[in-house]
C-alpha cells in the first residue's frame, strides 16, 4: 500500500495548496476572463500541482521510465491502439447518447446548425484528447501501474485507483457565484466538495459510474500492459459526451429523468448500466484484447 499512500498524500496536499491559491490568482484573472468562475480557476491550478506531486512521488519510488507512465510500447503500436480505442470509445458511447434523445433525457437545442454541430464536434474532440491523454496517464499509467507493481494484487489495485478517480471529479463540483467569492473561498470549495460525500445519495449515480469506468480501463490497461487503448477509449467517450451536451439541452421534465445525473447532464445510471454491459463483454473477449495489444 506503500505507492497508493505517497500518490494519494501527493494528491490531497495538491488539493489543499490549490485551495489556497485559487483566491490569489482569481484576484488576477477575473478581470482579464470574466467568464472563469472561482472553481475552474481552482481546478485549472490544481492540475499542475497534482502533476508536481505525482513527479515527487515517482521519483522517490524510483519510477522514471516510458513504461512507468503507460507508454511501454513502440508508438507505431500505441497509435494503433489508440485509434481502436478512439473508434471504439466513439461507437460503444454512441447507443447511450441516441437512448437520451429516444427517451427524451436530453432535447436537441432549438437551432441546430452545421456551424453549431460542427463546434460542438471540434470541442468535444479537444475535451476527449486532453483528458484521455492526461486522467489515463496519471490514473491508469502512473498511479494503477505502481500500486499493481506494489501489491501485485491486480484487480484490488484496479478497485482501488478506480475509487480514487471516481472520488476526484467532485472536488471542484461546486460553483461560487464572483459576488461571493473571498480570500477564504478555497477552503468554502473543499468543504462544499466533501459534502458531497456526506450526502452520498446525490452523487451516489455519477459516483458509481465513473468508477465503472474506471475500472474498465483499468482492465484494459492491464491486459495490454500500455494504456494507449484505455487513452482511445477515454477520449472517444468524452467526446461523445461532451458533443452531446453542447448540441442538446437536458429536460428537467423527463418521465426518466434520474437515469441522467444533474451533475454533468449525462454521466448516472444509464451510464452505469451501459458500462456494466461493455464490461462484460470485455472480460469475454480479454485474451482477443490481449492477442490485438501485442
Amino acid at each position: 500500500m506503500r505507492a497508493l499512500f505517497w500518490f494519494t498524500l501527493a494528491i490531497a496536499m495538491s488539493v489543499l495548496a490549490a485551495a489556497v491559491l485559487a483566491y490569489p490568482l482569481y484576484v488576477v484573472i477575473h478581470p482579464l476572463k470574466p467568464e472563469w468562475w472561482f472553481d475552474k480557476i481552482a481546478a485549472r491550478v490544481w492540475i499542475p500541482l497534482m502533476l508536481v506531486g505525482v513527479i515527487w512521488v515517482m521519483r522517490r519510488l524510483g519510477l522514471r521510465t516510458r513504461q512507468h507512465w503507460g507508454y511501454g510500447t513502440p508508438w507505431y503500436r500505441f497509435m494503433r491502439l489508440f485509434v481502436v480505442g478512439l473508434i471504439a470509445g466513439l461507437v460503444t458511447m454512441l447507443p447511450v447518447t441516441l437512448s437520451m434523445l429516444a427517451l427524451h433525457l436530453r432535447v436537441l437545442q432549438n437551432e441546430v446548425t452545421v456551424g453549431a454541430l460542427s463546434h460542438a464536434i471540434l470541442v468535444g474532440l479537444g475535451s476527449g484528447l486532453a483528458v484521455g491523454f492526461l486522467e489515463e496517464t496519471f490514473f491508469r499509467g502512473v498511479i494503477q501501474g505502481a500500486v499493481v507493481r506494489d501489491l501485485r494484487m491486480p484487480i484490488l489495485a484496479i478497485l482501488l485507483v478506480s475509487l480514487l478517480f471516481a472520488a476526484l471529479h467532485f472536488l471542484a463540483s461546486t460553483r461560487i457565484p464572483h459576488d461571493q467569492v473571498h480570500w477564504n473561498s478555497g477552503l468554502e470549495l473543499l468543504r462544499a466538495a466533501f459534502a458531497n460525500f456526506r450526502t452520498p445519495t446525490v452523487i451516489l449515480d455519477r459516483l458509481l459510474s465513473l468508477f465503472a469506468v474506471g475500472v474498465l480501463l483499468g482492465l484494459v490497461t492491464h491486459w495490454t500492459g500500455n494504456i494507449a487503448l484505455a487513452v482511445g477509449l477515454h477520449a472517444g467517450w468524452v467526446w461523445m459526451m461532451r458533443a452531446t451536451v453542447l448540441a442538446t439541452h437536458d429536460n428537467a421534465g423527463a418521465h426518466l429523468g434520474w437515469l441522467v445525473s444533474r451533475g454533468d447532464g449525462y454521466t448516472g445510471w444509464l451510464v452505469l448500466g451501459w458500462t456494466l454491459v461493455i464490461t462484460a463483454i470485455a472480460v469475454c473477449y480479454r485474451q482477443r484484447i490481449r492477442a490485438h495489444a501485442r
